[in-house]
């Protein structure tokens, strides 16, 4: 499957949030994305809430997988998202680069970093994707 990219996620819960798709190297396993922020993003301090940004991994990480496993009749889903928070995001645009580090044939393992427009490291995500 051919994503027309920029793919904007213009249904379900990332539809809500604004996930939007950038780039997406099949070959190479890296995927950009990003989401402007909103007051709809802030929890009660301000900050983006750390939901926002395990939901950005997870999001991308199972498009990711299943864009390539779909061909083979398969899909894929979430296993396990293992989120480390580095600093906040207050504003601006939340911008997410994940690579993928194993291509199994019944689980892919992503890492994920997230970073505001100054280029600083926000989160580290390690998402794990079930092949079913």
């Amino acid at each position: 499957m051919d994503l027309q990219l920029p793919f904007v996620l213009n249904q379900g819960f990332d539809a809500l949030y604004g996930l939007v798709i950038d780039t997406y190297d099949t070959d190479a396993g890296v995927m950009t994305g990003h989401v402007d922020v909103t007051p709809d993003h802030l929890q009660p301090a301000g900050l983006v809430h750390g939901g926002v940004f395990a939901s950005i991994a997870e999001s991308m990480t199972s498009l990711g997988t299943w864009v390539v496993v779909q061909e083979d009749g398969k899909t894929a889903q979430g296993l396990s998202n293992q989120t480390s928070f580095v600093r906040p995001i207050l504003e601006g645009t939340i911008h997410a680069t994940c690579r993928a580090r194993h291509r199994g044939r019944t689980t892919w393992v992503w890492e994920v970093e997230i970073a505001d427009d100054q280029e600083r490291l926000c989160a580290l995500v390690r998402m794990t994707i079930a092949v079913r």
